[in-house]
């Protein structure tokens, strides 16, 4: 790793050289304060501060949009208006950028095809081994399919030897006679000698066609004989080296040719006096025509290489067997088959397998989860004794055009897995060939850390190999950065829309490394999200990876051992919104140990990341931890890798879901307790996971609330204020000041979404945009309002002398300080904002332009509010609310959570944060690993108790230990 030289003075930025640094001068974009930084080249460079501190307003608002402008600049005039249409960043300037690639958290794609496997392109690259080297097998002898060429039958002659004395072998070719329709054979015989042909063979027996047509009546007989053409006689020669001869070799490869032809691809050689053998040059076994592999074979978005059954989607609408059996602890016996608990159905087809069970040794009295898998099978397929539920439901399918049936088939029917293609999406004869004994469909349906030792120990025969070694390199390398990046867990087949933002983010990482460029500038946001401590040692190593390269990897970043494998920090503050933006820290992770600051700023700012760093602020552990008498229970939850897991959940309690990546969590919370949850109170807006039962105090929790990162609102028009209701009654305020009053303004008036009080040139937005044809579209200032929103007569209306526009252009924290004498009420109203940590957001931002963490926290502040009406009853769920959070917002999020539990309510967060972790009152632990070998719970109880646990048995303790 080279050295850079250090950055000195506050001014130096203009003297550096733009070959070993990126050169920002002046950036004031949102709200940061005109800085100069100097980013040096092809380093790992991690970007912190406080949330709302100008992080990524300087690495994706400045550095990466003016990356993407100048790339977009630099094409022709009649490209740029097929392209997005780029703003420049308010810079001063901005030397030696690099093209850049931003990776951000954001999941784009919706589409119901996109997999892990075609996100990363690892499945173009099977796709492509498994059409050049891959070997068909008969499903049937288990046979190796192949088709036989012309040199393979040539080849197959001369493997004969000369007989005694030297006597050339004599071979017949002969091809399948076959009659076309509406001839005779009589007629079929005379087209052959018209054709050159002189002798058939009937039954093996060789006969002129000439004699055979002297007697017409006697030949049609024939018919019923098997026929063949005698495409040729001949002998197999050899000149006088012992080489087959060349000429004898062009002559009986031109005749293998005719006999392929007239027996529609089929022939027969006939080693006269040895043996026979049948020649197909088709691709074809036991009577089954295959397709010969292809690219299109393996390809689900082909209609070509789609499964017949689900069109290349992986499920299908059928019979689910988990609302067939619901309770898997009952036995057959006890009624665990529910559609043949009714009298009628019992008598039909229960009372048979109960009767008759003993005949074929069936354990009517045992558990189904119990059965063996082929004692589960025979439920389904019957036997000479009962008919089993497949009969079942094809006669009540039958019976549809009777009410009653239909209403039973519903209650029995839901999106299942496709039993033709095992949810691989591929038709049935992909998975007939194979490489190194497995399928396609095997591997994309395994986890990619499995995936990745089994092409490590794949031997191929050298010929394949020849063929397949560039296409496996490649497979290889990209799934092992998939492992890496802590995404070993995963199968290529999962699709890409129910993946986290930090899984996604990861994957197109991966992708990054997989393409290999060099001299790139990667701008990541976060990408530690997601992953447990364990797997961000290995995530680092991947960033690594990426500078080796010769990148300039650049990472907006709160994680601590990020931070510490960085060659340069960059701390932006000191605080979050307008008092935040400048430049308090750059230097080495040796500089934040030794003290040492070479901040390229003219004040020396306090910084929150250094004084946490170095312990000097910390995260304070709760002095005591909340017991509860109330619980609910969840049993045996088996979706996804979970292992028929049961866990408690403690009532008015912290409690804090935790395990490596991969390891079951948010299945277990997020697929299957809250949709459990939300069926318990008919409000079931997605299937629920599949679970045994759900029991406790559920009397106790009114609503159920998930937090998640969604965003609040699409438009520019949803902001914070409207969100939390705080809006309204600003509104309210506003036209209850005498001027109002005496104007007979209504608080509609105050509203830039209706007409009334708002600027009707720009419809309430404050600003008008011309649309430029080849450049960007400019967004000018309306001058009908000067981008104020409203009309100048509703601008005349203030409160302690400032009019509405003033008060939305304010932050929480300047609008708090001003309410609490204009009107306290409205200061109360925006206290929950401030709680959380988002003092720094404007009251009228707009909602698209906040982060997922923020949106998630707004989120939280509209319960913290007196709004909440099932207060003290609900039960609030979190997914990981620390993402995008400096330690010291952590803190106040802390505060915020535990103060929803202070007011009687539940709060079960999924976390990888330590500091949340160490603050639970009760922790559920999954594991031991990810995918596979995860979803047992591992640990139940309190930080104190989990430290206690032997060093190396569990993850999460050994991380926890010194903190607690």
């Amino acid at each position: 790793m080279t050295h850079t030289p250090e950055v000195e003075s506050p001014r130096s930025v203009d003297q550096l050289d733009p070959k070993q640094y990126i050169i920002i001068k002046g950036a004031k974009v949102h709200n940061l304060k005109g800085i100069d930084v100097a980013i040096p080249r092809n380093q790992l460079v991690v970007l912190t501060g406080l949330s709302g501190s100008g992080k990524s307003s300087l690495a994706f608002d400045t550095l990466f949009a003016e990356g993407q402008r100048m790339y977009v600049e630099s094409l022709s005039s009649y490209a740029r208006q097929f392209l997005g249409r780029m703003e420049k960043p308010e810079v001063e300037y901005i030397k030696g950028v690099s093209p850049a690639i931003a990776i951000e958290q954001k999941v784009s794609t919706r589409n119901p095809r996109s997999t892990v496997g075609t996100s990363t392109e690892i499945y173009d690259y099977l796709k492509l081994l498994f059409a050049r080297v891959g070997v068909t097998y008969s499903p049937i002898s288990g046979h190796e399919v192949k088709k036989d060429t012309v040199s393979d039958v040539v080849n197959y002659m001369y493997s004969f030897e000369a007989g005694l004395g030297g006597t050339p072998q004599r071979v017949m070719i002969l091809a399948p006679l076959r009659l076309h329709d509406g001839r005779t054979l009589s007629q079929e015989l005379n087209i052959l000698i018209q054709k050159g042909y002189t002798r058939i063979a009937v039954d093996g027996q060789v006969q002129f066609i000439e004699e055979l047509l002297q007697q017409p009546d006697e030949t049609d007989k024939l018919v019923s004989n098997p026929l063949e053409i005698l495409v040729d006689r001949g002998t197999v020669i050899y000149d006088d080296n012992g080489q087959p001869d060349e000429d004898n070799q062009y002559r009986l490869s031109d005749s293998v040719q005719t006999a392929f032809n007239e027996g529609n691809g089929t022939c027969r050689v006939d080693i006269v006096g040895k043996e026979s053998r049948q020649f197909s040059d088709k691709f074809e076994l036991d009577g089954i025509l295959f397709e010969e592999p292809s690219v299109n074979l393996f390809t689900f978005n082909n209609p070509y290489g789609a499964c017949r059954r689900c069109d290349g989607f992986g499920k299908v609408l059928g019979i689910d067997p988990d609302l067939v059996i619901p309770d898997k602890n009952l036995s057959v016996f006890e009624g665990a088959i529910m559609p043949w608990r009714s009298e009628k159905m019992s008598n039909e087809y229960m009372k048979p397998l109960l009767r008759n069970g003993i005949r074929f040794d069936f354990p009517i009295h045992r558990p189904y989860k119990e059965l063996t898998p082929a004692e589960q099978e025979l439920l389904w397929t019957g036997n000479k004794y009962f008919d089993g539920l497949n009969a079942f439901f094809d006669f009540v399918e039958s019976q549809t055009f009777k009410v009653q049936y239909r209403v039973m088939l519903s209650r029995y029917r839901g999106k299942t897995t496709c039993p033709e293609c095992r949810g691989s999406r591929l038709r049935k004869d992909a998975g007939y060939v194979k490489v190194g004994g497995k399928s396609i469909t095997d591997l994309v349906l395994m986890p990619i850390d499995k995936a990745a030792s089994f092409f490590r120990e794949l031997e191929l025969p050298d010929h394949q190999k020849k063929v397949a070694d560039r296409i496996l390199v490649e497979i290889q390398n990209r799934l092992d950065y998939m492992e890496r990046v802590g995404l070993g867990y995963l199968t290529l087949n999962r699709l890409t829309n129910t993946l986290s933002g930090g899984e996604y983010q990861r994957i197109k990482l991966a992708t990054s490394l997989g393409s290999a460029l060099v001299g790139s500038m990667y701008i990541l946001d976060e990408p530690s999200i997601g992953l447990h401590p364990r797997d961000t040692k290995r995530l680092v190593s991947v960033l690594e990876s990426l500078r080796d390269m010769g990148n300039t990897v650049i990472v907006v970043e709160h994680e601590e051992e990020v931070m510490r494998a960085a060659d340069q920090l960059i701390d932006i503050g000191p605080d979050a919104g307008s008092l935040g933006g400048h430049l308090v820290f750059q230097g080495t992770w040796q500089d934040v140990v030794n003290g040492d600051n070479h901040a390229t700023t003219d004040a020396h700012y306090p910084s929150h990341t250094l004084d946490f760093l170095t312990g000097r602020e910390t995260v304070p552990v709760p002095s005591f931890r909340r017991k509860s008498a109330n619980f609910i229970e969840l049993k045996g939850a088996r979706e996804n890798n979970l292992k028929d897991v049961s866990a408690r959940f403690p009532l008015n309690n912290l409690t804090v879901v935790t395990g490596v990546s991969g390891s079951g969590k948010s299945t277990l919370i997020r697929k299957v307790l809250y949709p459990a949850l939300m069926r318990q109170r008919d409000d079931a807006t997605e299937e629920a996971g599949k679970y045994d039962a759900l029991e406790g105090s559920l009397d106790r929790i009114l609503a159920v609330e998930m937090i998640d990162q969604n965003p609040i609102g699409k438009s520019s028009r949803s902001n914070p204020v409207t969100y939390i209701k705080a809006y309204d009654y600003l509104r309210q305020v506003m036209a209850d000041q005498p001027i109002a009053k005496s104007r007979a303004y209504k608080p509609s008036h105050f509203s830039f979404n209706v007409d009334g009080g708002r600027c009707e040139v720009c419809q309430g937005e404050g600003e008008v945009k011309i649309e430029m044809q080849f450049m960007a579209d400019i967004y000018l200032k309306c001058e009908g309002c000067g981008g104020k929103r409203f009309k100048q007569e509703v601008l005349e209306v203030t409160l302690d002398g400032k009019n509405v526009s003033d008060i939305l252009d304010m932050t929480v924290d300047e609008a708090v300080t001003f309410f609490r004498t204009a009107d306290p009420k409205m200061a109360d109203k925006l206290l929950p904002l401030q709680a959380v940590g988002l003092g720094y957001i404007g009251l009228g931002q707009s909602a698209n332009t906040l982060s997922g963490g923020e949106a998630q926290r707004v989120k939280l502040a509209s319960f913290l509010g007196k709004g909440n009406p099932n207060k003290g009853s609900t039960l609030f769920i979190f997914d990981e609310p620390t993402t995008g959070l400096h330690f010291h917002d952590i803190r106040k999020l802390l505060d915020a959570i535990n103060a929803l539990v202070d007011q009687g309510d539940s709060v079960i967060i999924i976390e990888h944060n330590m500091e949340v972790i160490k603050n639970a009152d009760h922790i559920i632990d999954l594991g031991p690993d990810g995918g596979e070998t995860g979803g047992y719970i591992t640990f139940t109880g309190t930080p104190e108790q989990m430290v206690q646990l032997p060093e190396g048995q569990n993850f999460t303790a050994d991380f926890l230990r010194g903190k607690v």
